[in-house]
């Protein structure tokens, strides 16, 4: 393949690559740009298609046929496909944190979670029977509101307001024993 459709005379090595990218940098850099949507890709992509031209360098010009730019311009696209199907088959990379920061456990430690349990059934003694009613079919047993009050023979209005009150004395009586509960 001869440089721009004339053969060039014989380079090597980086005289090759300054006339390549004379030549022909500036379209294959916008070619690059447009396949990738991404001007520093695209420039990676560029550099990887000279370094390519540079170890190809005596078929491009001992072939005579077909264009160098052609050639380049199909080594880009090759490039950007190559580098599209890596990181589809590539898992989403994720940030390791820095260290010393604590990361939250996913699973917490099941003697807090029994030490909570008591301090929360602990508070709810304190609540009256309809509060300690409510707050039992809503949140231990996952009822609905509607479900709550048919289970307690209630409108459904009085079960919300009920439970809102149950709520607000829960976490009165909670901080006035100096206790807390992890979320």
């Amino acid at each position: 393949m001869a440089l721009g459709g004339r053969r060039p005379k014989k380079a090597k090595g980086e005289d090759l690559i300054r006339q390549l990218y004379a030549e022909h940098g500036r379209s294959l850099l916008a070619y690059a740009t447009r396949l990738t949507g991404d001007r520093a890709a695209a420039e990676d992509v560029v550099q990887e298609t000279l370094v390519r031209a540079w170890k190809h360098a005596d078929d491009l010009q001992n072939d005579g046929k077909g264009s160098v730019r052609g050639w380049l311009l199909t080594v880009a696209r090759n490039l950007v496909t190559d580098r599209a199907r890596a990181r589809a088959a590539r898992p989403q990379e994720v940030a390791e944190p820095a260290e010393g920061v604590p990361t939250p456990s996913v699973e917490r430690d099941h003697a807090q979670g029994v030490v909570d349990s008591m301090t929360v059934l602990g508070a709810m003694d304190g609540l009256s029977n309809e509060h300690r009613e409510v707050l039992v079919e809503i949140y231990y047993r996952g009822r609905t509101v509607a479900e709550a009050a048919r289970t307690l023979g209630v409108a459904p209005g009085t079960v919300k307001s009920r439970s809102y009150y149950a709520l607000r004395a829960l976490r009165a009586a909670m901080i006035s024993s100096g206790t807390e509960v992890a979320r």
